[in-house]
């Protein structure tokens, strides 16, 4: 029997350090990720991982 395998990447719940807005975001986003409220870049690409640039609060499963 083959088994299922669960995916690695996750969704994180990020806070922007401009204007504390909580959002949630893919972990291995593949383009910039700015806050839905003021714009600030919070993530950027890198191939693998984005380059989050914002306190992570919550790893989401």
């Amino acid at each position: 029997m083959d088994e299922i395998k669960e995916p690695v990447s996750k969704f994180v719940k990020v806070r922007c350090p401009k204007c504390k807005n909580e959002q949630i975001m893919f972990g291995k986003a593949s383009s910039v990720v700015g806050c839905l409220v003021c714009g600030k870049v919070l993530a950027e690409p890198t191939g693998g991982k984005a380059k989050v640039k914002a306190r992570i609060l919550e790893v989401l499963e």
